[in-house]
């Protein structure tokens, strides 16, 4: 498994998502398999809860997932079905350590 990083900050609409497809459609033209998974630095779980003034239309995906209108810009360019999962926030990582914590799996440890 290989990974490209489109990188390009909090800056919006300067063209990350349009490139991320892009390159994915040309590899998958060359015979790869392709997907895409959009890492926001977001406290919020999922863009549900985002103010369309700033961030534009939450797109739904098939399992209900409220996610970025990128990934919506995923699956028509790549053709491919994409999933709660494909969109990763801080929220979400925070969420999941503390529940963690919570559950006990850290064992009483410090969780830095």
């Amino acid at each position: 498994m290989k990974y490209i990083l489109v990188s390009g900050g909090v800056i919006s609409g300067v063209g990350k998502g349009i490139i991320t497809s892009s390159i994915g459609l040309i590899l998958k033209y060359c015979g790869l398999e392709v997907t895409a998974i959009k890492i926001d630095p977001y406290l919020n779980i999922d863009a549900g809860t985002f103010s369309p003034y700033e961030h534009g239309e939450v797109f739904v995906l098939d399992d209900g997932g409220e996610v970025d209108l990128d990934l919506g810009n995923y699956e028509r360019f790549l053709d491919v079905q994409l999933h709660r999962d494909n969109n990763i926030t801080t929220g979400k990582i925070y969420k999941q350590v503390i529940e963690r914590e919570r559950h006990g799996d850290y064992l009483g440890k410090t969780v830095q």
